[in-house]
């Protein structure tokens, strides 16, 4: 296993810390057992605990084949496949399959954690809160049929990975991490019998630390859909834990779970999966459902706008729109250059999408995912509508203008822009949108221009050194990797065939050139990115503004309803 921190002198003292709080954890109460039976919330993949089982470690991006081989055995790959090791994802997969050679599989590599790290290293605090939930979560599975002496060397190690949390949680960063870590601990405090004390200690941190982190709309800083889920997700945990003890359930985590869930539902696809922006995947299949049932917040009115997306709907589609800047502060490091990209899911298929995060398969893939070029919007080619600085960072982010929403009896629509190539180029980007009542009509029409004397002069400039040819511009629909594209009506439209059988198509007025190009679609949990198509629609500005008109509906013989049995792969 490599060392997981980066080497520098913060790390180096933070980890001699971290050594010294798990040395000292070894002299806190042992647990004698579980209060309560610990019911089971991870949801893992059977597909990839059988992939386990036979041999086949798919972690972190990484892929080792070693058949009968312990993973704690595994000559490290990467930094990345430690930290998926640590943290227990895998215990997940291994519970989903609940068979006797997933079970036998699960406590043999948590025994080998436990001889070999049960004393550190590899305890950064983010991935110690992981593991402790899944080993607490997952507790029945591990100690099924075994007897106290049997079960003690588990239940000192949960003790001990609880004492250090209460020690350490402080140096998680804010948000989601020390959220993790707190919701670990105060877990450990209400389940682990003999640890009572760290319970409601860390419980008033978790609530106070979601107080900060969750502002008076239900959003987060980061904007990323995926990171509020399990934020929300940790939080409905906890009251349930604490319902099945017949404990109280604080009024704060009540409050702060119902600002949260219309924020979800609104960024929920029709497919119930989370539209996927600023590194945010699309979620566990099923996890979104089942926070939102367990945290008792009734449905309110839909909300069209929350955390700087806006929502139009139509019968059986959804269209999710980024209409604000890029998130600052500490989300630079992450954040997407996507203003005004758009996602349209089409019933339980994703039809435009985003490429995605590309961080789980390495730098240069986590940079190009976070360009422009890879949202479904329009680029200036070869700039992003927001810069990168040093180290990687947004920091120089578009600035918006004010989406403005309407309803009406003929559907919804949404006009939004940006300034991001304001100094660059003198031009604004303005998009406007209208989704039909039943959802089988989406009419879109992007300009580019410059707006007053400041910008029209630095476009003239620009225009100057550019001669005749103009600036070349495009618009860009990245496809679903399930979505059949062709090139149709000789060259003036595109045909979409979903897997459910609907048939989309893409028109443009004319203006463009329209083709169909490579695209890639990266998603959390595969070995490596999938490939895709594009819709690109390409063009020229030669004046001071220039528009580019399109539809995207389907097809006059899809019927209105389809009955969509194709099951989806899981993504091993």
């Amino acid at each position: 296993m490599a060392d997981l921190s980066d080497g520098n002198g913060i790390d180096r003292r933070r980890s001699l810390a971290d050594r010294y709080a798990t040395w000292r954890a070894g002299a806190g109460q042992v647990a004698k057992g579980f209060v309560s039976p610990p019911e089971p919330r991870f949801i893992g993949l059977v597909a990839r605990g059988q992939q386990l089982i036979s041999g086949s470690f798919a972690l972190g991006g990484a892929a080792v084949e070693a058949r009968g081989v312990n993973l704690w055995d595994i000559p490290s790959p990467g930094p990345q496949f430690d930290e998926a090791a640590q943290s227990f994802s895998w215990l997940d997969d291994l519970a989903a399959c609940g068979d006797a050679p997933a079970r036998a599989l699960a406590e043999a590599w948590v025994t080998t954690w436990i001889e070999r790290f049960g004393r550190g290293p590899f305890w950064p605090v983010q991935i110690t809160g992981q593991r402790l939930l899944r080993m607490i979560s997952h507790g029945q599975m591990l100690t099924e049929g075994q007897m106290s002496d049997e079960t003690a060397p588990f239940f000192r190690s949960l003790s001990r990975q609880a004492h250090y949390l209460a020690r350490r949680w402080k140096t998680a960063p804010p948000g989601l991490p020390r959220i993790e870590s707190l919701g670990a601990l105060a877990t450990a405090g209400l389940l682990l019998d003999g640890l009572g004390q760290l319970a409601d200690p860390a419980i008033s941190a978790l609530l106070a630390e979601a107080g900060t982190s969750i502002d008076a709309e239900g959003a987060i800083a980061s904007r990323n859909p995926e990171d509020l889920l399990d934020i929300f997700t940790l939080l409905t945990w906890l009251r349930m834990t604490l319902e099945d003890l017949g404990r109280s359930v604080p009024a704060e985590l009540t409050a702060t779970s119902g600002r949260i869930a219309p924020v979800l539902r609104a960024l929920r696809h029709a497919d119930g999966n989370l539209a996927r922006f600023h590194g945010g995947g699309r979620g566990i299949e099923g996890r979104l459902d089942l926070a939102l049932t367990g945290s008792r917040v009734r449905r309110g009115p839909n909300m069209i706008q929350a955390m700087g997306y806006a929502r139009l709907s139509g019968g059986r589609t959804s269209l999710v729109v980024d209409v604000a800047s890029p998130p600052g502060g500490e989300a630079e490091a992450t954040a997407h250059a996507s203003t005004l990209g758009l996602e349209l899911t089409s019933a339980r298929r994703p039809v435009i999408v985003s490429c995605g995060s590309g961080a789980p398969f390495g730098p240069e893939w986590h940079r190009a995912g976070r360009a422009t070029a890879s949202h479904s919007t329009l680029v200036v080619e070869g700039f992003s509508s927001s810069r990168f600085g040093k180290g990687q960072r947004l920091s120089d982010r578009a600035a918006t203008l004010a989406p403005r929403l309407f309803q009406s009896v003929d559907g919804q629509s949404l006009i939004s822009g940006h300034s991001g190539w304001a100094r660059s180029h003198g031009v604004q980007h303005l998009r406007a949108l209208e989704l039909s009542q039943d959802g089988r009509v989406l009419v879109g029409q992007d300009t580019l221009a410059a707006r007053d004397p400041e910008m029209k002069a630095r476009l003239a400039q620009v225009l100057a050194h550019a001669g005749e040819a103009g600036i070349p511009f495009s618009l860009r629909f990245h496809l679903h990797p399930d979505v059949d594209a062709r090139v149709d009506m000789g060259g003036a439209a595109v045909s979409l065939a979903l897997r459910s059988g609907e048939i989309w198509v893409f028109r443009h007025d004319g203006t463009g050139q329209l083709s169909l190009e490579p695209s890639v679609y990266l998603e959390k949990g595969r070995l490596k990115p999938r490939p895709t198509l594009q819709i690109r629609l390409s063009a020229h500005l030669v004046t001071e503004q220039a528009e580019l008109g399109w539809t995207l509906a389907k097809a006059q013989d899809t019927p209105l309803a389809i009955r969509d049995l194709d099951r989806d792969e899981p993504p091993v």
